[in-house]
């Protein structure tokens, strides 16, 4: 039984959620002030967390980014929930590690729905971390070997594509900011600019990629970044 906590400051929403969610199959812990969430992730270990953006004490995007800067719990699948519908709050929340993001007034269905996706997403990135060997249409990769097929003919990749391919089939579906891709494939290199991953996705697509107008495997993400097709 996956566990989901719900940090919400607006009790009801928080009950509506909960109840929701357990009627599902899902079991439920609630916060309701922000100051305490990093401490109850850490006792409680949630499978994921519904975090509202507004929120007494510490805000959302403040514990979002504590999160994900804590190596013991930033692989927590987090749910962004605000009553701001601002494309800015929307592009921060998906840049410092949000998974997913959804709007106050929401379909409690459609949340269900994502937070389904989510956890069916985290459990396939468990399995195909493992894996040796990724195949989508035509795409075939030997992790192992740092070998890369398409249509079975050799591809030969510099070792900076090879990273950013490797990275992406890793978690297809998940969309990641060019900084993301940043800190993952180039690390702590600070004379990297993040136009740096543009060139190299359109490299990376002219190798791969049939048409790099229009790619089946590498995809932007219009105002976020890029993404893996969904497997």
């Amino acid at each position: 039984m996956s566990k989901i906590l719900i940090v919400d400051d607006e009790k009801d929403i928080a009950d509506l959620i909960s109840y929701n969610l357990e009627r599902e199959g899902f079991s439920t812990i609630k916060a309701f002030h922000g100051d305490k969430v990093l401490a109850i992730i850490k006792a409680q270990k949630p499978d994921l967390m519904i975090l509202d953006l507004m929120l007494p004490g510490t805000n959302g995007l403040d514990i979002c980014k504590g999160v994900r800067a804590n190596p013991d719990i930033a692989h927590l699948p987090l749910i962004m929930l605000t009553a701001k519908s601002d494309e800015v709050d929307k592009i921060i929340g998906l840049e410092i590690g949000a998974d997913d993001y959804i709007t106050k007034p929401f379909s409690v269905k459609e949340l269900i729905a994502r937070v389904r996706t989510i956890l069916r997403r985290v459990q396939e990135r468990e399995k195909s971390s493992t894996k040796k060997m990724f195949e989508y249409e035509g795409l075939r990769i030997n992790y192992e070997s740092c070998t890369v097929r398409v249509q079975g003919r050799i591809i030969n990749l510099s070792p900076t594509e090879l990273k950013i391919l490797f990275f992406l089939t890793r978690n297809p579906g998940r969309v990641y900011s060019r900084n993301q891709i940043l800190d993952h494939v180039w690390g702590d290199d600070t004379f990297i600019t993040d136009r740096a991953v543009d060139v190299h996705i359109r490299r990376l697509r002219s190798q791969i990629e049939k048409d790099m107008e229009n790619p089946r495997y590498v995809l932007t993400v219009r105002g976020f970044g890029y993404k893996f097709n969904d497997v």
